[in-house]
């Protein structure tokens, strides 16, 4: 997806789940972020956006500033729609002032910079979206297509130097000696091979036999990659091989989940 295409979807997610939370209980817990209500929740939303179109629009090259100007989501609930977005639309404005090359901090530790950025907002519009469905008791969908790529963001991200170095807890839980992981979405084009290497994780795009293979459903796999619902309870997804290496990288996908 280009940018502009990423933006869009940002939009599109941010205006439906404003759209669920404008009005409701800001005390009601998101049982996917164990540690949250939906206050906070909207919060990190919005105030994220927020943040990313500071340092993209400014063109900021450290990221210090942008954090120091952090603004929080309104009290009043009733406030949270128009400021929901109000951020995305801030967001839009500020790629659209961008190339892909203009030099933007990012924490991957690859200089991705505005195109990380985009696919980053894509790709927390569309699992927080979920964790708001969670919140709420409302069905979660994602068009397959859409499931794919924020697939892409999260296993790219996490799998990437700069996530490696700044948590060493997941760094030392995933170190291997070669055992992989394939991830296949079969609804929608999108294959990945994750090899677990002593000093990092390997991610590939390929159809190759893997130990673990998890193969279904483009949301699905998303929502259990993400641990946002559990896999036990995702009767979709097929397994073939060993079981316990996808309970173990599950287990460590505790990035931004609250908890």
């Amino acid at each position: 997806m280009e940018t502009s295409a990423y933006l869009n979807a940002v939009v599109e997610q941010t205006n439906t789940l404003a759209g669920w939370v404008h009005g409701r209980d800001a005390t009601a817990p998101v049982p996917t972020c164990p540690k949250w209500t939906l206050a906070d929740l909207v919060d990190h939303v919005g105030a994220t956006q927020r943040m990313v179109a500071m340092l993209v629009g400014e063109r900021m090259t450290e990221p210090d500033s942008a954090y120091a100007r952090y603004v929080p989501a309104p009290g009043d609930p009733a406030q949270w729609r128009d400021w929901l977005t109000g951020t995305a639309a801030e967001a839009e404005q500020a790629f659209a002032s961008v190339t892909d090359d203009t030099p933007v901090w990012d924490p991957s530790g690859a200089a991705a910079g505005v195109p990380f950025w985009s696919r980053r907002l894509f790709g927390e519009a569309c699992v927080h979206r979920a964790d708001a469905a969670a919140a709420l008791g409302l069905p979660y969908e994602l068009a397959p297509e859409l499931a794919v790529a924020a697939i892409e963001d999260w296993l790219d991200t996490l799998t990437s130097r700069g996530y490696w170095e700044n948590r060493p807890d997941f760094a030392d839980a995933m170190r291997g000696s070669g055992q992989t992981l394939h991830f296949h979405a079969t609804d929608a084009s999108g294959e990945w091979l994750a090899r677990r290497e002593p000093d990092r994780v390997v991610l590939e795009r390929t159809h190759t036999k893997a130990d673990i293979t998890v193969r279904g459903p483009a949301a699905d796999l998303l929502l259990v990659l993400s641990r946002r619902r559990p896999l036990s309870a995702t009767p979709t997804l097929e397994l073939h091989g060993d079981r316990t290496l996808i309970d173990r990288w599950i287990e460590h996908m505790d990035w931004v989940t609250g908890d």
